[in-house]
């Protein structure tokens, strides 16, 4: 099977490997030429665990190409995937300008049948948009050739992007023809011979099914975050209350763990277009908005209890942070809660060193010579104030924390945005967690 992946970001670049690992023959497209420049040399543009060693192994064995020319590859494709990027527009929605281009080449380009299947994460209509875009051209072209449209909606988790793919909790796709369910049931089927966990329904339940799975998980954190600090309040400690509420099936434990807020490249912009296709369609999302604000607030959270410690008196405190992607096994800082912490404490005076496995230059492109940057976890405590921690990477569950203190200034202070650490484990440095 011949398929195209148009947009070589994240999303792409992980379909377009997995697919070829399975034996497709994949083109990933893309109109950023230093970017194809750079796959076809083996620099890959993200932080994957295990994609480069399959991009490299794709490449070598010839299933996987990478090219800027999307026309040169449309004789022979059986299936196009979109997968560029739908940013925030100004308003919250989805910015579909980028869709839409792809939709306009594949309508001046295609010769013969296609299902066009849109990967990226788009509101509910827009595959109706593609297919009107699609006909425009090729009505322009005075040609009538059949197509499909179809949605596939991306549920990876950045950091474990690659098992998502491979073995899927499930495969979601929206259709409108048999032929086009045949072409794609043919593609997931041998990646799940034992058990088919494709989902086929219509288009617009699909695209709908992304953004409420993603709001959902943003409102269960948001939701732990606001019983935190209301533990807080009565004595309650959140790690006990959160092991009572997973042990109940109905709810399970997974993203129940309070913490300094949420970030990344999805739950952010999905929470918001959501609640704008609501507002266009005169359906205030009251839970969601509340999602949201409670999430801005808790950015705020770890820099709150640094101040209220010190009793306001921080001007020139030395501070060091551990992590600073929104997630571990990533160096994606988009809406992470460091730039937040960063931007406060500079602001109030503090010298902020920090450290983090995998995101070091994405915080030097984001915060220049603002903060400086440490070679590890161990040298970026010298002589600081207080520990931010804030991403929870793995290597620094096991610090050695009599080293620390030593290293530390006099009284030093843990602030544990991710309750990983104990009072019985650090040493004597003084701790302050969530909830």
């Amino acid at each position: 099977m011949n398929i195209a992946i148009v947009g070589s970001g994240y999303v792409g670049l992980v379909t377009g490997t997995c697919f070829a690992e399975i034996g497709a023959n994949v083109t990933c497209i893309d109109i950023d030429e230093n970017k194809i420049k750079n796959l076809k040399l083996g620099n890959i543009p993200i932080y994957e665990p295990g994609l480069e060693a399959m991009i490299k192994r794709n490449v070598e064995a010839k299933r996987l190409n990478f090219s800027t020319d999307l026309a040169s590859v449309m004789d022979h494709i059986d299936i196009i995937f979109i997968a560029v990027g739908t940013p925030p527009d100004e308003d919250g929605s989805a910015d579909l300008k980028y869709v839409i281009n792809v939709a306009q080449a594949i309508g001046a380009n295609m010769k013969n049948y296609l299902v066009v299947v849109t990967k990226s994460t788009v509101p509910v209509g827009t595959s109706i948009k593609i297919k009107n875009t699609i006909q425009e051209q090729l009505d322009k072209r005075n040609l009538s050739i059949e197509f499909d449209v179809a949605s596939n909606p991306e549920f990876l988790k950045e950091g474990n992007a690659i098992d998502d793919f491979m073995k899927p909790d499930r495969v979601v796709i929206g259709i409108e023809s048999e032929r086009a369910k045949k072409i794609l049931t043919r593609l997931y089927k041998s990646m799940h011979l034992n058990t088919f966990r494709v989902i086929f329904m219509d288009i617009a339940s699909a695209e709908m099914t992304k953004y409420a799975a993603n709001s959902m998980l943003a409102t269960r954190i948001s939701f732990m975050n606001e019983i935190a600090n209301l533990c807080e309040l009565v004595g309650a400690n959140v790690s006990m209350v959160r092991k009572g509420m997973g042990s109940d099936n109905r709810i399970g434990s997974k993203f129940l763990y309070s913490g300094c807020g949420y970030g990344g490249s999805c739950f952010p912009k999905d929470v918001k277009a959501l609640i704008k296709i609501g507002h266009l369609n005169d359906s205030e999302m009251q839970i969601l908005n509340a999602v949201e604000a409670v999430n801005e607030q808790q950015k705020n959270i770890l820099f709150k209890k640094f101040q209220n410690h010190f009793g306001g008196k921080v001007k020139d405190k030395k501070v060091a942070i551990w992590g600073l992607s929104f997630k571990p096994e990533t160096d994606d800082m988009r809406e992470a809660p460091s730039i937040n912490l960063m931007k406060s404490l500079l602001d109030v005076g503090c010298s902020i060193t920090v450290y983090d496995p995998i995101a070091m230059p994405e915080c030097k492109r984001i915060m220049g010579n603002k903060v400086k940057y440490a070679n590890n976890m161990y040298d970026a405590v010298i002589d600081a104030n207080t520990i931010f921690h804030v991403t929870e990477w793995k290597e620094f569950r096991l610090a050695s924390w009599e080293a620390i203190k030593r290293s530390m200034a006099t009284d030093p202070l843990l602030i544990d945005g991710r309750n990983v650490f104990s009072k019985e484990d650090i040493a004597g440095i003084n701790y302050i967690r969530i909830g």
